[in-house]
């Protein structure tokens, strides 16, 4: 998150702007201290590819050796 100055942020509104559209908060400072922020409007959507990647990320790292279907699992309602 970045952080900018009362100052900055009305140099650069328009930047800011496009930061939140993209996804990024800012936070706007008075004096070193925070005032504001802004964030975007809607939150972004999950990626379900980097949702799929974190699962096999830990499933190696606790050392699951049997690979699993989530589709299963929900089925189940075992997720």
């Amino acid at each position: 998150m970045e952080k900018l100055s009362i100052y900055d942020a009305k140099a650069r509104f328009s930047e800011l702007i496009e930061r939140a559209e993209s996804g990024r908060s800012t936070v706007i400072t008075k004096r070193g201290r925070v005032v504001a922020r802004i964030v975007p409007a809607k939150e972004r959507s999950w990626d379900r590819s980097a949702v799929l990647d974190d699962v096999e990320a830990l499933r190696k790292r606790l050392g699951v050796r049997q690979r699993f279907k989530m589709a299963e699992l929900l089925s189940e309602g075992r997720v």
